[in-house]
Parts: structure tokens; sequence; C-alpha cells
């Protein structure tokens, strides 16, 4: 016998936020692929998701008595009514728009809205009833759905702007001014037209010069920071000298000194002894701004090695510089390939002191380069381009190396 109580009306609420969510997240991607504007049925999206829901909570639990229960069958009837629901309320405009124009995309954004519809459901809803249920298992369908919502958001919030910035950088001026909304690739203009924009910006506005730059600044940063850091780290950690534990607890300190404040006395002395307008400027100032959280992320690694190992190789003959080179290094590279992949990343977006030291062209690095083409002299596909290509190779590397920076983050947090 079927029982309704809090279950049935946590079930009811909570399909009918997913419906609504989903018809907004996906009538938003269907604008953007599509380029016609969209009047999503909130209150019938709303509508369709609680009666799927409640159609789903109402069905008997799956347990070993019931193996068929809430399977396949069920699940199918729920995607059904939905749909019904959605197409007859709307007279068979889901997104607003008559199924004679964009057919294909329409359905697409259908299919998108149902699977992610029914999936919430039975996500949050797979083992509980309909009838009253105790405050726990309340809690865990709160917050099944409050995970939901939150992976939701951080994809949109993550993936929508890089979308946007990709899809930007392929469309002609044209195509921009004749339907801003029109985010979907022309591949009608062949490989020369999709990729126009990075041919002007490598061809007529120096990028290359500027992504050598970048490379240049940012990997000098890496050698010079892991240079101080990892000596000054390893004796913080491991050797004993007045002042060690102030040192180890005050690394961090030069963080509370806003860059903006540092910018104007850097700016006098750097102009005075013309290091000001040079690369070798940013090569001083940005080791100095990432020595401090690399010795803070080395120490903690090298507290959390055996000290065991370094005393067998000084009995063994071996002399500190050689211990640290032979022994501590080789176990410390998950720690030094993260501390490098931070510090490059910090170095290759770093703005402000490259905004304020560099004026000539040719000495602009790919942040201060992509400022240079925010003017409206200069297409907006073309900032659109700059930004992928000073956002793509960074990721990419960070993604290559993200399993180093894990375990270097991790690393060290716990002796042993």
């Amino acid at each position: 016998m079927m029982r309704i109580g809090t279950g049935f009306i946590a079930a009811i609420l909570l399909g009918a936020f997913w419906g609504i969510v989903w018809m907004i997240v996906v009538g938003l991607v269907f604008t953007l692929f599509s380029g016609q504007s969209t009047a999503p049925p909130l209150t019938i999206a709303a509508l369709a998701g609680a009666v799927g829901a409640a159609i789903y909570a109402l069905s008997p639990v799956k347990t070993r008595d019931r193996p068929k229960s809430r399977g396949p069958r069920v699940q199918a009837t729920m995607v059904i009514a939905i749909f019904a629901i959605l197409m007859l309320l709307t007279f068979g405009e889901p997104f607003g728009l008559s199924l004679a124009y964009t057919t294909g995309p329409q359905l697409i954004a259908l299919a998108a809205f149902l699977v992610a519809l029914w999936w919430s459901i039975v996500a949050a809803l797979h083992d509980q009833s309909s009838g009253n249920l105790a405050r726990y298992h309340l809690e865990v369908i709160f917050l099944r759905f409050m995970k939901g919502l939150g992976l939701t958001i951080f994809t949109i919030v993550v993936a929508l702007p890089f979308y946007v910035m990709v899809m930007t950088s392929f469309k002609s001026q044209q195509s921009l001014i004749s339907n801003p909304l029109d985010l979907s690739i022309d591949l009608s203009q062949g490989l020369s037209g999709l990729f126009s924009s990075y041919i002007e910006l490598f061809t007529v506005y120096s990028f290359g010069t500027f992504l050598m730059n970048s490379a240049i600044v940012s990997v000098a940063t890496v050698i010079i920071t892991l240079a101080f850091a990892v000596p000054g780290a390893y004796a913080v950690a491991r050797l004993k000298f007045p002042g060690q534990a102030f040192l180890s607890r005050s690394i961090l300190l030069i963080y509370m000194v806003p860059a903006i404040v540092l910018v104007i006395p850097l700016y006098s002395v750097f102009s005075q002894v013309g290091l000001r307008n040079s690369l070798v400027g940013l090569m001083i100032v940005y080791p100095a701004t990432t020595i401090p959280v690399a010795l803070y992320m080395l120490q903690g690694y090298f507290r959390g090695l055996p000290s065991e190992l370094e005393e067998a190789g000084l009995m063994d003959g071996l002399k500190r510089p050689g211990v640290i080179l032979k022994i501590t290094l080789p176990l410390a590279l998950p720690a030094l390939a993260s501390v490098a992949l931070y510090v490059f990343m910090i170095a290759w977006n770093e703005f402000l002191f490259a905004f304020m030291f560099l004026d000539d062209v040719n000495m602009f690095t790919l942040s201060r380069g992509v400022v240079s083409l925010n003017s409206s002299e200069v297409p907006r596909q073309h900032l659109m381009a700059g930004a992928v290509i000073a956002t793509v190779p960074v990721l990419f590397i960070f993604l290559w190396f993200e399993r180093f920076l894990v375990a270097g983050l991790t690393a060290g947090s716990v002796k042993g």
C-alpha cells in the first residue's frame, strides 16, 4: 500500500526545483548553440518535474522482495509523463519556439532536459520512500540535492565563460554584429576563416612575441624560486638555528602586504636603476612573491620525509649538499613538481606588475598583451582569441601535472 508523507512532499519539491534548474540551464545552452532566443516555461517545467518525482516516489522501493520495483519500467513511465506534460501544456513548444524551426537542436535540447531531470530525481530518491521519513533521510535528500546543484552551478560558471570565449574567437565581425547570441561554429567559412582571428594576432599584433616573453619570464621565475626555496625549506625543516620556529611560522607574512602597495616604490626604484620596461625586472619581482609560498609548501614536505634516510647518507660519508641532491630531492619530486606548476601559473597569469612596468610592446607578456587588445579599434573576436591563447597553454599544463600537484599539496601534511 502506498503511503504519502514527508517523503512524498520532499520528492515533489525536489522534482519541481530540478525542473526549473534544468529548464534554465538547457534553455541557456540551446540559445548559445543555436542563436535563437528562448522563453523557457519554468512553471510548466516545475510541474512536470514534480509529477515525475511523484510517480517515482510513489512506486515501491527496490528490495529483495521487490527486485523490479523502481526499475526501467517505472523510470520510463516517469520520463514519458514529464515529456507529455511538457509538450501538452506548452502546445508543442517546450522552449517557447515552434518545433518547425531549428527542429534538430530543439529535439536534442529536449532530450538533454529529460535525461538531466531523470538522473537528478533517480540519484536523490532511489532509496527513499514516499511515507513519513526520519530527519536523517530528509537530510540525505537535501544534501544530495545541494551536491547536485553545487556541481551544476560550478560547471556552468567554469565552462560557460570558456565556451563563450572560444566560440567568439571563431566568429567574424559581421556575424557578431548580426546576431551576438549565435555562438555556433560556421564551418562553411573554412579553416582560414575560422582561425582568422588567431592568424591576425600572430601576424599583426605580435602575439608570438608576447607568448615567448611569458614563457621566458615564467620559466625563469620557476628556476629562481626553486633555487632559493629548496635550500631555505630544507634548512627550516631539518637544521637547528636561532629563530627557526619564528621563520617557519612567519614565511607567509609577506602576503599580508597588498601587491598594490609595493607597486609605487618598486616602480620608482626600477625606473632609476633601468629595470622598468624590461623582463629582468619581472624576473626579480615575481620570485619575491612566489618564494614564500614555495618555502611554506616544501618545508612541510621535507618534514614528512624520514630523517633516517638522510642520517644513513651522512654516515656513509655524504656531505649535507650530497644528501640533499642524492636523497632528499629525488624523494621530493612530487612536491617540486607541484611547486613548479604553482609558481609557473602565478607568473604566467600575473598582470599588475606587468601592466605597471611594461610600456614597450616588444616586452609585453601575454596578460599585458591581452589588455592592449581591449579597445574600440580592435575587434572583439581578437580579444577573445588572445584570451584563449593565454588560457589554453597553462590549462593543458595544469591538467597534465595535476596528479603531481595533488600529491605535492597533500604530502607532508601528516607525519609518518
